[in-house]
């Protein structure tokens, strides 16, 4: 009897696979998803490529340009700042600070926003209507000012950092799933389960929850993106890490005073910005983009 063969058309649902086959077609969301991956990788383990420590000074190697420069050295790849500290390090620890401290603010509002946006969104009346209202209200704030605001009545540092962005984004989490809930409670299929003797609880685990997962996925690429950028906006304005620790908006703070003569001082920690933030909505495109065949 001849072996039978697998093929991962077989092996994995159908929808799985169109997915992936959607997403990976598209050269930047293959970009940005090896980005991310690059950044979880380096939030968990890099540190431990770090040359140096995050504090230490070298007082012979001041404002050092990086090494592809005339007067830069191989040992300091990515230059010094003003203190002698080496950039590539701080950056290597700054990786957990930012786009770390992001997954967990993001992950957090998350929970809270599911759980609240799916007993919202399964109600209905005036207590809907004002649980829509307040949403409303306060998704009418920017993110950044209520951080601000959060920071400035707690006091700076990273730790009320993690309390004012999560606070910031969970109103954005919850409108999002509130809404689609919402939506999908007025779909045939919702009505043909409740005459199928099927309660609310099961209506909404084993009907709903499934059309909701595409919201949830592409709400979270969204909010970790929002979330690095507050991070940074905060450390840049003094109110989120403080001096020493390394986070990227801190060190472009840290870096203003010697802009005009060690640009690579604010450049480089900026670009790490830009490119974590641009790799994860690279992710997020190519997931709304590959998501929303197969839900139609």
């Amino acid at each position: 009897m001849a072996p039978t063969k697998i093929y991962l058309d077989e092996a994995i649902p159908v929808p799985a696979v169109k997915v992936w086959r959607t997403f990976a077609s598209k050269p930047q969301s293959l970009a940005g998803l090896w980005g991310v991956v690059a950044l979880l990788l380096l939030t968990l383990f890099g540190q431990y490529f770090a040359p140096f420590a995050a504090e230490f000074q070298d007082p012979d190697a001041l404002l050092l340009p990086p090494s592809w420069h005339s007067d830069g050295v191989v040992e300091h790849f990515l230059g010094t700042d003003d203190l002698g500290r080496d950039i590539f390090s701080r950056l290597l620890y700054g990786v957990r600070l930012t786009f770390g401290t992001a997954l967990g603010i993001v992950s957090s509002a998350l929970v809270v926003g599911v759980i609240i946006g799916s007993i919202s969104g399964m109600m209905s009346g005036l207590k809907s209507s004002i649980l829509g209202h307040l949403l409303d209200a306060l998704l009418s704030i920017p993110s950044l000012l209520m951080a601000i605001l959060v920071v400035a009545v707690a006091g700076p540092g990273l730790d009320n950092v993690f309390w004012a962005v999560g606070i910031s984004l969970t109103p954005q989490f919850v409108r999002a799933i509130h809404q689609t809930v919402h939506e999908e409670l007025q779909k045939e299929y919702v009505t043909a389960a409740r005459l199928d003797g099927a309660n609310s609880l099961q209506i909404f685990w084993y009907v709903i929850m499934p059309n909701v997962w595409e919201t949830v996925i592409i709400q979270t690429t969204l909010a970790v993106s929002a979330a690095i950028l507050d991070i940074a906006a905060l450390g840049f304005l003094n109110l989120g890490a403080q001096a020493p620790q390394p986070e990227w908006g801190a060190m472009v703070l840290q870096g203003l005073d010697s802009f005009l003569t060690a640009p690579w001082t604010v450049t480089i920690p900026g670009l790490a910005i830009l490119l974590s933030v641009l790799s994860v909505n690279l992710v997020g495109d190519g997931l709304r983009a590959a998501l929303s065949p197969v839900r139609s």
